[in-house]
């Protein structure tokens, strides 16, 4: 037990935000806690209450189990760099240290992969633990580490767990956070003891969030309940390899061995899968056009009555078991499921990105590498990130790290970062590694290769605090557990679906099945350990091979001058006739994964010619040069590209870029396309004075986003309305946002209609994942069809006096006025005192109480707003979805550039701050300086740490 022998919480005073109208803090504490203690639980909270989980960062504690001597220097910002003198007692002083920062998050965590939120949350959270316990996350996890992984990992993972456990014993619930204080009035939750297995089932959390391509094999099933194949493919443009040029641009497959080598690039090496979707291709017909109903100056969360959406001229035609309007039903309650399961990481898996990049030293002012990095996740309150060093004192076979960077509160290890020798950053590959499968159910057992086979069952119980245990059985086919028996809705998919000649009868309908690589015991935490000893490129690549799931791209540096790329993971392979595009039928073997692609035949690039790798959640190869379907639905290389146009504007004739140039490429703010569009809207005539005020902003605008930028503002509601006009209007309610509702002209359903035959047909996604979302797919769709000015899509009907648009450029006068007022109700009419940060604005909120908690509690623990420039598909990615609005939904979740000439150079920074401790210093104490697009000093040498610590906290055995 940790023995306290001279207290101090350390804490450093913040520094306050210049955007966050906050508030006087210790009086709302003061007015907060006697509310809640005065007059809703009879209790008196009081400030020695709230500082008491205050971690103590100066003086010494006993620490149980240690070896020897431990030291816990912070800085000013409160971030940790440890000192031990081997491993065992680095990473026991890891857990200690995370754990009294970041304890509760830790704890909710671990709740949510193990399907076990309602312990803490109660009833509300059943429906998310059943599905959880159906993915089986934990069990997975517990595998892995009985199976799968090293002696060495299991070794650091309960030394971890270890130092975790010291931290909690002897405190209750409110020693550790306020959050526990709170959650101690509504029933008896007590933290229980840490496993390892609780940091590994972290890393399922994670891969879930980045499991690529299942929305998009969800959606485009679900669009064929109103367009025809040509229709859906329009959504789905191929990706442009010609303009946006892929992340490896140099090798190819071996046609003898099979793998991967770095050469001559001209050669074939075979050809791709296709990219396209299933289905014939048949006669599309007209899209749907919208009908009579309200203006357009409304907003899309309105629950008022839009204009109608009307019936798609074209037959869905047959694709398969998926390829029409009767998987709808099935998927939509899955939609819904996912709309309500909390986000590990992201917006659940939708708009995942994020930027890294490297630049080698011929074209650098240090003459070696510079590595850059910045992740896009959802906002969360305290970060996802954890910043902290870990030291071996002497680097030895007993003590081998000497690494700093970025983690999760919960493991051990750096995820993203450096040590002495080289420095690693990750983006999201995006490539396939999920299935859904139609399932032909029958008695106790499915159909498969014409017999019935039984299924795998398992019984779960979940507790309920304040409640009645709940017991569910999970049922799993060949393919994996049956998502559909975890909603009623799910269960109809079959009942409709029209399927080929060739499958089974439908009985009482169909079930959705998932494979998934990461439901498979993995290595991806000896990954994690391996990466952080590498000393140069092919010690890391054979690490890289380890990191299973998610598969991430890999950008690398060293200190040596060498700059590499790899792909890691485990990538399945299928059958020529299934490209993964679309839910597909499980009876059918032919459908089955046939293998995983082997880690030789995964692309790599190391010292490129050109002197610089950019990934930024693009192709990883061109098609023409790689004989395997990575995945049909990468992200469409706007940020990538523009981030390649800056380096290659810098490094022409003979340039040079520096740390802070790096910095200043996360920030860039331009609009790809505004760039497309301005050029015509400006040729349009409103007509009307007040639009023509409006348009006059965008004449000579240079296509930034800054926060201050009334065009920015103008534009960005003339593209929102674009979509909504040309493509939301016309898609089907289970991907329009939740109270947008529209008449329509009903397809294979029944109920109330008006004389038109139309019936009130409303939204039913969560409107941070409806569609169109306004991300880079739409910015090709819409390019492909500005040189298409007559196309279906232009088309829109008469709303009340207004006439309907025929064309593109009567579409984009629509959408010109409808901007205008919706700004004029969001903003003010004077357009002079019109910004983009007033409409795009980040609130930080706590992921549990802050969200779902009294309002006096959601008010304590969460901060915001800040106004931000930055945008969707913008390389300072502060996202948003345009079907939903305009705050921010997605940001850079971190920003850091490694300076391999002097690592004591490199930069960074965190969304918010190391603390998770309400009314620390540290809880956003990095947030303005992270909106301003600055970055703080990384210590990295023993001298340069000294120099920068504060505090220090000395851990004896």
């Amino acid at each position: 037990m940790p023995t306290d022998t001279t207290a101090s919480t350390g804490q450093q005073p913040g520094k306050s935000g210049r955007r966050k109208g906050r508030k006087a803090r210790l009086l709302v504490l003061v007015l907060v806690l006697a509310l809640l203690g005065g007059v809703a639980f009879g209790a008196y909270w009081t400030i020695s209450t709230v500082r008491a989980s205050f971690p103590q960062t100066t003086g010494t504690l006993t620490l149980k189990g240690l070896s020897g001597p431990v030291e816990v220097k912070r800085d000013g910002y409160g971030i940790p760099q440890i000192y031990a003198s081997s491993d065992a007692d680095l990473f026991m002083a890891q857990g200690y240290v995370q754990a009294q920062d970041r304890f509760y998050e830790m704890d909710v965590r671990r709740h949510m992969a193990a399907g076990r939120l309602s312990e803490m949350f109660g009833k509300s959270q059943v429906d998310n633990d059943e599905f959880l316990r159906t993915l089986g996350w934990d069990r997975v996890a517990r595998r892995e580490y009985e199976t799968k992984l090293s002696a060495s990992t299991k070794k650091y993972l309960q030394a971890y767990a270890e130092g975790v456990n010291a931290y909690l014993q002897g405190k209750d619930g409110e020693d550790i956070s306020l959050e526990y204080a709170a959650l101690g009035f509504t029933n008896d939750y007590k933290p229980h003891k840490w496993s390892p297995v609780d940091s590994i089932s972290w890393l399922k959390a994670m891969a879930w969030d980045l499991r690529g391509n299942m929305q998009d094999e969800i959606d485009r099933a679900l669009l064929t309940s109103r367009l025809g194949p040509k229709q859906i493919a329009d959504l789905y443009p191929q990706y442009p390899y010609s303009r946006n040029k892929a992340i490896v641009q140099e090798g190819q497959v071996d046609a003898l061995t099979g793998t991967f080598t770095q050469g001559d690039s001209s050669g074939t090496g075979g050809t791709a899968g296709s990219s396209g979707t299933s289905g014939t291709s048949g006669t599309s017909g007209t899209p749907g056009a919208n009908g009579t109903g309200g203006t357009g100056s409304g907003t899309s969360g309105s629950s008022g009555t839009s204009g109608a959406s009307g019936t798609p001229g074209g037959s869905a035609g047959t694709s398969g078991p998926s390829g029409t309007s009767g998987v709808e039903s099935q998927l939509t309650g899955l939609t819904r499921v996912l709309d309500d399961l909390p986000p590990a990481v992201g917006v659940n898996g939708d708009g995942i990105g994020s930027n890294s990049w490297v630049v080698r030293g011929d074209h650098t002012i240090t003459g070696k590498p510079l590595l850059a990095n910045d992740p896009h996740l959802s906002p969360s309150l305290p970060s996802v990130w954890y910043q902290m060093g870990l030291h071996c004192r002497s680097v030895s076979s007993a003590c081998q790290y000497d690494v700093s960077g970025y983690t999760f509160a919960g493991m051990p290890g750096v995820i993203i970062g450096h040590n002495q020798d080289i420095a690693w950053g990750m983006t999201n590959s995006g490539v396939d590694v999920t299935d859904l499968y139609l399932e032909k159910i029958t008695g106790d057992g499915y159909q498969y290769d014409g017999k019935i086979k039984p299924f795998t069952t398992r019984e779960e119980t979940i507790k309920v605090a304040g409640g009645t245990p709940k017991k569910i059985v999970v049922r799993e086919t060949n393919n994996g557990p049956l998502l559909s028996d975890r909603d009623e809705e799910l269960v109809t998919v079959g009942r409709k679906a029209t399927v080929d000649t060739a499958a089974p009868d439908r009985g009482d309908g169909y079930g959705v099945a998932l494979r998934w690589t990461a439901l498979q015991p993995g290595r991806t935490m000896d990954a994690v350990f391996a990466m952080g000893r590498a000393k140069d490129w092919t010690g890391f690549r054979k690490a890289a091979t380890l990191f299973e799931v998610p598969s991430q791209n890999l950008v690398y540096a060293d200190t040596e001058d060498n700059i590499g790329y790899t792909l890691p993971g485990k990538i399945p392979t299928r059958a020529k006739d299934h490209d993964g595009s679309v839910p597909a039928p499980g009876w059918d073997p032919d459908y089955r994964w046939t293998g995983y692609l082997p880690q030789d035949a995964l692309p790599y690039e190391y010292n490129p010619e050109r002197g610089y790798i950019v990934t930024a959640n693009q192709a990883v190869i061109d098609e023409d040069k790689y004989p395997h379907t990575l995945t049909t639905d990468w992200g469409y290389g706007a940020r990538s590209q523009r981030i390649t146009d800056l380096i290659q504007s810098k490094i022409k004739d003979g340039g040079k870029v520096s740390t802070d140039d790096m910095r200043q490429m996360q920030l860039d703010n331009s609009s790809e396309i505004a760039r497309l569009l301005v050029p015509t809207l400006l040729k349009i005539d409103p007509e009307n004075k007040d639009v023509r005020q409006a348009q006059k902003l965008l004449e000579g605008w240079d296509y930034t986003q800054d926060a201050d930028s009334a065009a920015a503002a103008y534009f960005n509601a003339v593209w929102r309305n674009v979509l909504k006009l040309a493509f939301g209007n016309k898609l089907p309610k289970e991907l329009r946002a939740k109270g947008q509702c529209l008449w329509v002209k009903p397809v294979n359903t029944t109920g109330p209609a008006d004389e038109a035959g139309e019936v009130r047909e409303c939204g039913r996604r969560d409107p941070d994942r409806a569609q169109p979302d306004g991300g880079d797919r739409w910015y090709e769709v819409v390019r492909t069809l500005m040189s298409q000015p007559d196309s279906d899509w232009w088309r829109t009907p008469e709303v009340g006096t207004r006439d309907g648009a025929v064309n593109r450029d009567q579409l984009l006068k629509r959408a010109m006025v409808d901007a205008r007022w919706e700004l004029t109700a969001k903003l003010g009419k004077d357009i002079d005192s019109w910004s983009w940060g007033r409409l795009h604005r980040l609130f930080l909120k706590n992921q549990t109480l802050g969200t779902a908690g009294p309002g006096f509690v959601r008010q304590a623990l969460n901060r915001g707003p800040w106004e931000l420039g930055g945008g969707e598909a913008t390389v300072n990615a502060t996202g948003w979805n345009a079907a939903g609005g305009y705050g921010v939904v997605w940001v850079p979740s971190m920003r850091m550039v490694v300076n391999l000439g002097d690592l004591d150079k490199s930069r960074w920074i965190n969304l918010t701050g190391a603390s998770g401790h309400a009314y620390s210093a540290h809880y956003v104490d990095q947030t303005d300086k992270w909106a301003d697009g600055e970055l703080l000093p990384w210590s990295f040498s023993d001298r340069a740490v000294d120099g920068s610590t504060t505090d220090k906290l000395v851990l004896k055995p």
